[in-house]
């Protein structure tokens, strides 16, 4: 290691350990709020995010294994390779990414990965535009909880898919001279589809009953980590909140010329979204103005999920810069399709605007069944992934006594 090198290595050793030092500090100083910032965060976990992502993390673990993504990417191969240039398996990711919402699409593009599905630079082109918000949470949180007009979700949804659709079609030129390529090649037929799915099937190996067991406890370890992560940036916000640290950063974006009222709640969005989001709405600027924040904010995905799906791609050769460069231009983008999108809308706003009473709470069916369903759901996932994981220990230290 040469001087310069050692230099940097030992200041990014003192930076760390001053931030850590720092946390610690603000723990003790803060403790009340840290608290309820935790306790919020292990809320929207508990309620919403786990009993949502886990039917999808689930399902998509028995698609893999019953070779059901091989099939269908040998079909997808005919406009997947084309438009993204990515092998057909990478539609899977795409579709099922828009469906659960982040951070499954790094999740399946690291599964593939392993198994040596894409390349590296098939694998970074895909993990760039294959995590995005949910359907859920653009037309349930954000359109009806925090905009309390339902419209806005077609506006807001259209931006954010869009955008990372034609971020997907920039991102086909990354790397495109690399000369390493993935086995999928020409489009198959349905017969060939499905003779590819039956020979992925008999190499899996698995079980019905092993598979089920993986598929939970995979499934689970993922989301303990998202929860972990959520619990985490939550604390952090809120601690910055409290210590004036955030207006330190806000006070960066007065040469952006964004409005005062929105420097902190940008700011706060850049670190988690939801919160940042919710703040956002609550401020009395345009709604165009809104929008745009917004639309930015869920394309950049905030630092929160950035952290969750650095995580997971840090199990595999992956490179997590090609992801976040994306992020920033899918953030772009949507901001750009909004401003777009909003003079299309504006002369529908006033007939499709709600008179809102403050008072009044707004939810949709399904935020009422995860708020009421969500926490036993989750609890009742956890005690199963533990019997799962108890009783593949013990079958192993007999088959080990065995021999």
């Amino acid at each position: 290691m040469s001087k310069e090198a050692f230099s940097i290595s030992k200041l990014k050793t003192i930076a760390l350990t001053l931030l850590a030092s720092a946390l610690a500090v603000s723990l003790i100083l803060y403790p009340r709020d840290a608290l309820s910032a935790s306790l919020r965060g292990l809320d929207l976990w508990w309620e919403i995010v786990f009993p949502s992502l886990l039917p999808f993390f689930i399902t998509a673990e028995f698609l893999i294994g019953f070779g059901v993504v091989h099939g269908l990417g040998a079909l997808s191969e005919r406009f997947m390779r084309p438009l993204f240039n990515v092998p057909g398996c990478g539609g899977f990711v795409w579709v099922m990414g828009m469906a659960s919402g982040y951070p499954s699409g790094a999740k399946w593009t690291a599964d593939l990965r392993k198994k040596g599905q894409v390349t590296r630079a098939e694998a970074e082109r895909l993990v760039a535009f294959t995590n995005a918000s949910s359907p859920l949470f653009i037309f349930g949180a954000i359109a009806v909880g925090f905009f309390h007009d339902a419209s806005l979700g077609i506006l807001i949804a259209i931006a954010h898919y869009g955008g990372n659709f034609l971020v997907g079609i920039g991102m086909r030129f990354y790397k495109r001279n690399d000369q390493e390529r993935s086995m999928d090649r020409a489009s198959a037929s349905w017969r060939d589809a499905f003779s590819k799915m039956h020979q992925s099937r008999l190499e899996d190996g698995r079980t019905l009953g092993k598979l089920m067991g993986d598929a939970v406890t995979r499934s689970v370890d993922t989301l303990l980590m998202v929860g972990g992560f959520i619990m985490l940036f939550s604390v952090l916000t809120e601690l910055l909140k409290q210590t004036g640290a955030i207006h330190i950063f806000s006070h960066l974006l007065f040469y952006t010329g964004l409005p005062e009222t929105f420097h902190v709640p940008f700011t706060a969005g850049m670190l988690e979204l939801t919160t940042g989001i919710g703040a956002i709405t609550e401020t009395h600027e345009p709604l165009l103005a809104q929008l745009l924040i917004v639309s930015f904010i869920l394309g950049f995905h905030g630092f929160s999920i950035q952290a969750q799906i650095a995580s997971i791609l840090a199990e595999t050769d992956i490179r997590f810069k090609p992801y976040a460069l994306a992020r920033i231009a899918h953030g772009i983008v949507a901001a750009a399709l909004i401003y777009v999108l909003y003079f299309v809308y504006r002369p529908f706003q006033q007939q499709s605007m709600p008179t809102w009473n403050p008072n009044e709470n707004f939810t949709t069916p399904i935020l009422e069944f995860f708020n009421h369903y969500g926490p036993p759901i989750t609890l009742l996932m956890i005690m199963l992934m533990i019997a799962v994981k108890w009783n593949s220990e013990r079958k192993a230290k007999k088959r080990s006594l065995r021999v």
